[in-house]
């Protein structure tokens, strides 16, 4: 049987961590992976979780399930931090996941059960698991224009152009905020824009948000993904804990469904135990109660929300620090809209080519399609970066 399978393609972006991995150089640089990293190249456990940690280890009697919903205290908290004070806060139903993938895969199938002609519209470009995951659920899949490679923004003409050709059997993909690949974000007047092709042409929102508080803060953030809540009659949303609250490897998310009343989502949420049953049964327990504890003690919200905006506040200055890097070793402003993306990623507009040599040349891993993960940057191998981005942007 084994002999029949094919060849699997390596990951594009684990596959470079082995290759990292593998380098000897002591100058090396991992800007592949999206994972955040302080000055000394760590992944750091915030002091919330590991409060939140000691509480829940001291508490806790039993290993036994939770349930297929999961923490419920999470689910109801993760709606809590996205959707109260919109209108759609009391047609809303949640299911924890295992990472914002399972909650694309698991709302995937749930478009696969109640209509199995959808068309799911994801952005050129886009999360590199968007794809594979809705074309695993069975769904077709069609891109709409997104970035511009010239002014390395939000292309918001061509966008709106493709997006009013959705229709009722498709669902639209948006991120909610720090795009990834990107880091170009939508502004609010897009958000406003598209809310009113929903409106008109009947298609479903469905929106990933796997970076909240990365960006320009956790409210600002969420808050075009809000108006949208506020005015559409159903909407999908995956949401993670990888990143805001440093989860990474505890898998950590939630899909969340907003109906037209309350019993479309009560009827959704039953659907999506059902599917969750065949698939994984019972979803991972402690990043869920981490969270739900951390979202309901004052205490430790508290000091949550203070470590999110100081990792916030530090993305934003190593983009300062690169871009005005990149503007001394280049002589130029081309790079200066690394300034004014958001979140962890930012698109070079470097070559395939060009990236490959940043990694041969350099030890300077991140993705072919041009995507450096600025959280990965140590503040003082800045220049070094700068220096390789400069050299081989001429080439």
């Amino acid at each position: 049987m084994l002999k029949n399978l094919p060849t699997p393609e390596q990951d594009p972006i684990l596959s470079l961590s082995i290759a990292y991995r593998e380098d000897t150089r002591e100058n090396k640089v991992d800007l592949g992976i999206g994972v955040y990293r302080n000055s000394d190249g760590e992944t750091p456990i915030m002091k919330a979780v590991q409060q939140a940690q000691t509480q829940i280890v001291s508490e806790q009697k039993t290993k036994a399930y939770v349930g297929l919903a999961g923490c419920e205290i999470f689910n109801k908290s993760m709606v809590d931090l996205l959707l109260k004070g919109t209108s759609a806060y009391g047609r809303v139903s949640a299911v924890q996941t295992p990472g914002a993938s399972g909650a694309l895969r698991m709302l995937g199938d749930l478009m696969k059960v109640a209509q199995p002609d959808t068309t799911v519209w994801i952005s050129n470009p886009s999360y590199v698991n968007h794809k594979p995951v809705m074309e695993a659920a069975g769904l077709k899949v069609r891109y709409y224009n997104y970035f511009c490679p010239v002014t390395k923004q939000v292309d918001g003409e061509k966008m709106l152009s493709d997006l009013s050709q959705a229709g009722p059997k498709d669902v639209v993909i948006l991120h909610g905020c720090c795009h990834n690949p990107t880091g170009a974000d939508l502004s609010f007047e897009h958000w406003k824009a598209i809310t009113e092709l929903v409106l008109k042409n009947g298609f479903l929102p469905f929106v990933d948000i796997a970076y909240q508080g990365f960006g320009d803060g956790l409210e600002q953030d969420a808050a075009g993904m809000r108006y949208m809540a506020d005015h559409v009659g159903e909407m999908f949303i995956a949401t993670s804990c990888s990143k805001n609250f440093g989860l990474y490897r505890e898998r950590t998310g939630a899909a969340i469904v907003v109906g037209q009343d309350h019993n479309h989502a009560v009827n959704a949420k039953g659907k999506l135990l059902q599917l969750a049953r065949t698939t994984y049964t019972m979803p991972p327990d402690h990043g869920a109660a981490l969270v739900g504890r951390i979202l309901t003690t004052p205490d430790l919200t508290a000091t949550w929300k203070s470590e999110l905006v100081e990792m916030q506040s530090r993305l934003v200055s190593l983009r300062t620090q690169l871009t005005a890097a990149l503007q001394q070793h280049t002589d130029s402003d081309d790079f200066d809209f690394i300034n004014q993306h958001k979140g962890m990623f930012t698109v070079t507009g470097l070559s395939p080519a060009q990236m490959a040599t940043l990694g041969t040349d350099y030890g300077i891993y991140a993705v072919g399609d041009g995507r450096i993960n600025i959280a990965g940057l140590q503040e003082q191998k800045i220049d070094y970066v700068a220096q390789a981005i400069a050299s081989v942007s001429r080439t």
